[in-house]
């Protein structure tokens, strides 16, 4: 009778621990709001680790804890305890049965897994470009419309295929559970059903370099017509040869053109790089001692040769060396598609001539 009570003793506490732990749990480890059809099999499998956790530790603690002050020595008791040599059921018992819980969690980790990658029928293609420290998305079935903003039509599959321009970055928006990292040279897919409308934040779950905690970008679920209303007014937008040097310019900063933003703020505000509030005719002292005053050259020749007129307190070769090379095709690309003859670099300096 006193082994039945001992085991109903361990057996009721237990159950209390596990119940109170995975309460903790569910603060502490609270999820945010689940909102893609991907975060539901996700978060399930979650939940089943959560309750594994709390019931082991739970399990552990209590015969712990239970052993101490229940079987504790008694004063004035001076024999030796019983010798016990092992107990072979008991140990074929705890070796097979967490091999069974860790297959079981594989193989239904792998059924998620696989449910969440398949492809789905409807689905709509978005190119993700990463680079530091800005996103770029790029819609082929809507006109290759670009955005610096992800909008997606809630309920469609997405499948995003992503690629990185430098380095290796993470795509992560936390209610869609789901995560990929972009590889520099191959691409990556992930496929992702937005459930709920509403405004969320992409990050980047990779450390990039030095700004990479800002290397954000918003993300937008609407309903379809919110979703054609948006790729209308995209579509409808004016062509380069219907822009001024300024607005080209401000274009160019953006994400949707060379994320010049990622580095060089337009409010005064500290970055990577000088802001361009008022930077024009401004004097700079440089890394090497000497004085410049900024000018339509010394944009140029910073835009093209990034390395060479490093401003003091800025770090060197942050900057890819290679703007010159991009500037050039997207001019060749401006050039085939519209038939006009732009300066990029000129078309910056007019829109940094505006931030005075």
């Amino acid at each position: 009778m006193g082994r039945l009570r001992h085991a109903i003793s361990i057996i009721v506490l237990v159950a209390l621990s596990t119940l109170g732990l995975r309460a903790l749990f569910s603060v502490i480890l609270a999820l945010p709001r689940a909102a893609s059809a991907e975060a539901g099999p996700i978060d399930t499998l979650f939940n089943a680790h959560f309750w594994m956790i709390a019931f082991l530790f739970a399990f552990i603690m209590v015969m712990m804890l239970y052993s101490v002050f229940v079987f504790r020595r008694k004063p004035g008791d001076e024999t030796d305890g019983p010798h016990v040599h092992g107990n072979t059921r008991l140990e074929i018992g705890w070796t097979i049965i967490p091999t069974v819980v860790v297959l079981g969690f594989g193989v239904w980790g792998a059924i998620t897994l696989n449910a969440i990658t398949s492809p789905k029928a409807g689905e709509m293609v978005v190119h993700v470009t990463g680079k530091q420290w800005a996103w770029t998305f790029d819609y082929p079935e809507q006109g290759d419309i670009s955005s610096g903003d992800l909008v997606l039509p809630v309920g469609r599959t997405i499948v995003l295929k992503m690629n990185a321009e430098d380095v290796l970055h993470s795509f992560w928006v936390p209610e869609f559970r789901v995560k990929q990292d972009l590889v520099p040279d191959r691409e990556t897919t992930l496929r992702i059903t937005p459930t709920e409308i509403g405004d969320y934040m992409l990050r980047c779950a990779e450390i990039c370099g030095l700004n990479h905690t800002l290397m954000e970008a918003k993300v937008r679920v609407v309903d379809a017509a919110g979703f054609q209303a948006w790729v209308d007014e995209k579509s409808a937008a004016p062509a380069f040869a219907d822009m001024t040097p300024e607005e080209r310019g401000a274009f160019w900063h953006s994400a949707e053109g060379f994320s010049c933003f990622g580095c060089h703020s337009l409010d005064g505000s500290p970055s990577v790089g000088p802001t361009w509030q008022g930077l024009y005719g401004r004097q700079e002292q440089l890394a090497d001692g000497s004085t410049i005053t900024v000018d339509d050259q010394y944009i140029i020749n910073s835009i093209l040769h990034p390395a060479d007129q490093v401003v003091a307190g800025f770090q060197p070769n942050l900057m890819p060396p290679d703007y010159a090379d991009k500037i050039a095709a997207r001019e060749q690309e401006i050039q085939a598609a519209e038939g006009i003859d732009i300066d990029i670099t000129a078309d910056l300096i007019a829109f940094i001539k505006t931030l005075q």
